[in-house]
């Protein structure tokens, strides 16, 4: 009976370090209308209509395409938890004097962001500007 119990603790514990990572997962994509260019990394997208996937679970890497399919680019992110869940999906960003950053991407209902990690030419521009965050609505949609 007691190996029977450390297998059911087990089993539990492997179901729970499975889930953590699910926590800051796209489900299905988020979608948002940029109204000006910005970088995404190292790729300068132009201002229209864009989708934010996880095409791998396992990876703290997001796909960033253009409704029209010519712009794309994967930017690496890491979760940063909250005490309260956000109440709709928005994207961050840094805008330093006219150049604008893809910095953050809130999933509605979540209590974590995705925080885009900032390529070095955004270190590069931090340290001649502060930045200006600004959000722009998006919203959770299923896949195409």
């Amino acid at each position: 009976m007691n190996t029977l119990k450390k297998l059911i603790v087990s089993i539990g514990l492997v179901s729970v370090l499975c889930a953590i990572p699910a926590m800051a997962q796209i489900a299905n994509s988020v979608v948002f209308d940029a109204p000006s260019a910005f970088y995404a990394g190292n790729a300068k997208m132009p201002a229209g209509s864009y989708r934010l996937t996880q095409p791998d679970a396992d990876n703290n890497l997001l796909l960033l395409e253009s409704a029209s399919g010519s712009h794309s680019v994967f930017v690496e992110y890491e979760v940063v938890s909250s005490e309260t869940r956000h109440a709709q999906s928005d994207v961050t960003f840094n805008k330093y004097g006219n150049i604008e950053f893809l910095s953050a991407i809130w999933v509605d209902g979540r209590k974590s962001e995705m925080q885009v990690l900032p390529s070095k030419f955004e270190q590069n521009t931090a340290k001649a500007a502060t930045a200006e965050k600004h959000s722009l609505s998006a919203k959770s949609a299923g896949q195409p």
